[in-house]
């Protein structure tokens, strides 16, 4: 077997395909690498892929109208990345998808994606079962945001993504919470004499 067969397979963990089936399946990502501080797509950019990362480090952010930096979301090993808004919708990003680290990714587009849904039904399945996932840890996050002080919303980030954490810089960290670096200094401090 060889090395995309190998990701294939980890990539559609539950899934058992047909030496003909996988052959299609590689036949439509493409494989990219990418440099840490690598932009793979800036607001205003036509979306029409997404990014599956075998081994690396990316976050997808927007910037205000003041400058201020928002992380919507990050991505490590065996998660998929894109600007989503713009990708479901056929649209132009609002977002950036940047390289925190120098990563390899499977990428796919929407026309590809859309033809191994007709081939093969149990992708579109698996698909489907990734997006009502994603979508419950969307609704998780926006309720903390909106209930929860900046310290819970750190401990909580830190319960459910220590690993990742370990890879990003405290201003990535901060500004996925909605804070400032200052801020989760203190309330780093605090955790530790608390």
């Amino acid at each position: 077997m060889d090395t995309d067969e190998i990701i294939i397979k980890k990539l559609f963990k539950t899934l058992v395909f047909t030496p003909e089936e996988l052959k299609l399946i590689k036949s439509l990502f493409i494989k990219v690498s990418v440099s840490k501080g690598d932009i793979l797509m800036s607001p205003g950019d036509h979306v029409d892929s997404q990014f599956y990362i075998i081994k690396g480090c990316l976050r997808t952010f927007h910037i205000d109208s003041h400058g201020k930096e928002y992380t919507i979301q990050f991505g490590i090993d065996d998660w998929w990345m894109s600007d989503y808004t713009a990708f479901f919708r056929g649209g132009t990003a609002i977002m950036t998808v940047e390289a925190l680290q120098d990563s390899h990714l499977y990428m796919i587009n929407r026309e590809n994606k859309d033809y191994l849904y007709k081939q093969i039904p149990e992708i579109d399945k698996f698909f489907r079962i990734k997006l009502e996932r994603a979508f419950g840890t969307f609704q998780r996050r926006i309720l903390s945001s909106l209930s929860m002080s900046a310290a819970e919303r750190y401990v909580d980030f830190m319960k459910y993504y220590p690993e990742l954490a370990k890879c990003l810089k405290n201003y990535h960290i901060a500004s996925y919470l909605g804070i400032t670096t200052e801020s989760l200094s203190r309330i780093r401090k605090e955790l530790v004499y608390n």
